[in-house]
């Protein structure tokens, strides 16, 4: 009885070890057993209702251990249902267990005994298995009217999960999909029959949807149907901004990889690039320019093109390169088309969001896909890092080191670094170490004909700084300084003139966990301009806002989030005329945001209305409304709307949908919301609807058409729940149409209280 509790608890243990070094290998990069040489994926869709997507999945898998290998195993979504694996045509048993990977996250493990594997031979496994999605998200997707898959959904077996620090696989890829029905498939690749061939290294996806196609410059733009002449005229800027990204990237780079180059625009996924397919959001044609957002992800999604895609990036920090690097070469870009102050923004918008993470983060070398700072460190800071090693060695040599480093087909970490060893120290610094400098400047001190100010450098390297001196009459004075590690040193400019302020690291070339005190006086005890102008905005003190964002453009006069802000504080107190000629200019910007391009379009029409001019506030409400930016806008433009009476005329069979909503919501019965609702979309709104209503009734007030089928429905809402007073409010709905029947899509807004 010893022996064999003995044994038992052995096996218990061999079990706990073997999970917790799975786990580590994960957040360790230890280094794989496996790895993808072809992935060849052939997906069928299901029809009507049915939420059951099916999938072979051949892999050309090799062993890289440099070890034999009797074991493997697979990472594939919890929503799989794995029905068999053949390793070489040969069926083989198999166990199926849960990996953890955070709190809220985990993936299915697909364990199999093999054949001893030598070490470089490869195998083939053929994986057929089922995905029954129970609930769509952004990332993983299958209505009849679209359907998205992407890497992050999880839905293709693979060995190296996508939250190893050394990265996940990337190999060819064939994609096949059928049961798509009407709509098309897009992916990357050639597409011949059908079928997506990715000669280059890439992960699986694909999108399903129904487009119309322009072709502009060897670019496949597809856009929403109906998107009209202004949609063509966002189509063909897409087609320039990508031809323009990938010419000025060979130039860094060296040959482009020779892929088709698509742009598709899509409800889900947007920001996703791979293989020369960028997915963008929908809204895109609708705005009257490409936003700020836009234009980032279609330039990085460029750059992986050799980072990532003809080029493999792995290894402990890959992400360092695959997304620091690329945004740094994205930024570059955005200098070279649309000037420096543009992309100043840009690299202002970067630095914010890592000093969001700053305090807390890990170095760039040891940050996990695990880490919820991942993005942001590997990314913003990896920018900051390659641009302030960029401008060390210079940009002609960068540029080669980066080429040369690239030549056998693989890029890391690991070998960048030695290619800069004349950096190390730097490098070291950016690299292993977390960000502990701040950089500081002290007031301004005349004495005897010239201006001196104290300097603090708290990080562990010495920065070699540009600090700049601002006298009274506008002039600029530049010297060039070292400020030891920990420690101290003075900025001493010649001049008898009066300086009212000086600033050091004037390019922001260093991360930092603090940015407020590099000028002095101080304009702000934020580091984030927005920020500092945004709080009394919130607190609705609009002439602390007023004075606050009026200072602050002085130095950032093409941040136009910070102009809308200025904006709306004088339209608050009435300044109609300041107001209106801040909000031009927001629209008049080279690259705003989407959210900019919505606030300022919201108080032009504000201020139109305020003159009587109901049909330029109405235009003005259209194209706010249409840019579907954020949900304060859009809810700002439908309240203004709402209140200056305009209408346009329902679609009778949009009026006959909602008299049948209202009636299924009021019978509680689930079966009969359902049916009025696309299969897998707001699954927990027709849930909640269905099991607690007394009485539901919807009032349109407006129609807004999105493309040929889709419509979003604005009504005044009055809901009374069991047990609950009567409410009412503003709602939203995207509907959809599937043949001749609309079906509810989504609730984009509801504001019922």
């Amino acid at each position: 009885m010893n022996k064999l509790l003995s044994l038992a608890t052995a096996v218990l243990f061999l079990g706990i070890l073997s999970i917790s070094f799975a786990q580590d290998a994960g957040r360790g990069g230890t280094s794989a057993t496996w790895q993808v040489q072809k992935y060849d994926l052939d997906v069928s869709l299901p029809s009507g209702t049915s939420r059951i997507v099916s999938v072979k999945a051949l892999l050309n898998i090799r062993n890289v251990s440099g070890s034999p290998a009797s074991t493997l195993t697979l990472r594939i979504s919890p929503d799989a249902q794995v029905v068999s694996v053949r390793i070489n045509d040969s069926p083989v048993e198999f166990s199926r267990s849960d990996e953890t990977v955070t709190a809220g996250s985990r993936l299915q493990r697909i364990a199999t005994r093999i054949p001893s594997v030598s070490a470089n031979s490869s195998i083939n496994a053929l994986v057929d298995y089922r995905i029954d999605l129970k609930e769509n998200s952004a990332l993983g997707s299958v209505t009849p009217s679209a359907s998205t898959f992407l890497p992050l959904s999880y839905w293709y077996p693979t060995p190296n999960s996508w939250f190893f620090r050394a990265g996940a696989d990337v190999a060819p890829v064939r994609i096949k999909v059928g049961g798509a029905g009407g709509n098309r498939v897009v992916s990357s690749g050639v597409e011949a029959d059908g079928v997506f061939d990715m000669s280059v290294s890439a992960q699986p996806f694909f999108i399903t949807g129904t487009w119309e196609t322009s072709i502009q410059n060897g670019v496949a733009v597809y856009m929403p149907a109906g998107a009209g002449a202004e949609g063509q005229k966002r189509a063909a800027e897409l087609a320039v901004l990508v031809t323009e990204a990938r010419a000025f990237f060979t130039t860094v780079l060296g040959k482009a990889p020779d892929v088709p180059l698509r742009v598709v625009s899509a409800r889900r996924g947007a920001g996703f690039g791979s293989g020369g397919t960028m997915i963008v959001e929908e809204a895109v044609f609708r705005r009257s320019k490409v936003d700020s957002l836009t234009v980032m992800n279609i330039a990085e999604a460029a750059a992986k093109l050799w980072l990532g895609n003809a080029v493999t990036v792995n290894g402990d920090g890959h992400g360092a390169i695959s997304e620091g690097l690329s945004r740094y070469l994205a930024t570059q870009f955005i200098e070279h088309k649309f000037g420096k102050d543009v992309a100043d923004i840009e690299r202002m918008r970067q630095r914010n969001a890592y000093a969001a993470v700053s305090k807390r983060d890990a170095p760039i070398a040891l940050v996990s896909p695990l880490d919820d700072y991942y993005f942001p460190v590997v990314a913003n800071k990896g920018a900051m890092a390659w641009r302030l090693i960029a401008s060390r060695v210079g940009s002609a040599e960068f540029a080669n080191i980066i080429r040369d480093r690239m030549q056998d087909g693989n890029l890391n970490l690991a070998e960048l670094r030695s290619a800069f060893s004349s950096q190390k120290d730097l490098i070291d610094y950016l690299f292993d170490q977390i960000t502990d400098m701040n950089l500081l400047v002290g007031l301004p001190q005349k004495d005897a004909g010239e201006t001196k100010a104290a300097l603090r450098n708290t990080g562990a390297i010495d920065a070699d700084v540009d600090v700049v001196a601002t006298t009274l009459t506008g002039e600029r004075l530049k010297i060039s300084t070292t400020i030891k590690a920990a420690s101290f040193g003075e900025a001493v400019f010649k001049t008898a003139a009066a300086v009212s302020k000086i600033e050091i690291d004037v390019e922001k070339l260093y991360p930092q966990i603090e940015y407020s005190d590099d000028i002095a006086p101080r304009t702000s005890t934020e580091s984030d301009p927005l920020i500092a102008a945004k709080r009394p905005f919130d607190r609705q003190d609009f002439i602390g806002a007023e004075t606050a964002a009026r200072s602050l453009l002085r130095d950032h006069p093409h941040l136009d989030d910070l102009r809308v802000i200025y904006a709306r504080a004088l339209l608050a107190q009435n300044k109609n005329t300041e107001a209106e000629r801040e909000f031009r200019i927001v629209l008049e910007e080279k690259l705003p945001t989407s959210r900019s391009l919505a606030w300022a379009n919201v108080g032009l029409a504000e201020i139109a209305s305020r003159g009587n001019q109901r049909e330029t506030a109405q235009r003005f409400i259209e194209a706010a409304i249409a840019a579907d930016s954020e949900y304060g806008a859009t809810l700002a433009a439908r309240n203004l709307r709402s209140k200056i009476g305009t209408a346009a005329p329902v679609d009778e069979s949009v009026k006959a949908f909602f008299v049948d909503f209202d009636r299924a919501a009021s019978s509680n019965r689930k079966a009969n919301v359902d049916q009025l609702v696309m299969p897998g979309e707001v699954t927990r709104f027709a849930a909640g609807v269905s099991g607690s209503t007394e009485s539901w009734r919807t009032q349109i007030r407006h129609v807004d058409r999105i493309d040929a089928n889709t419509v979003l429905v604005e009504a005044n809402m009055t809901v009374k729940l069991l047990n609950k007073t009567a409410e009412t409010g503003l709602a939203v709905y995207r509907l959809v149409k599937l043949g001749n029947t609309w079906k509810l899509a989504a609730v984009e807004m509801f504001e019922v209280r």
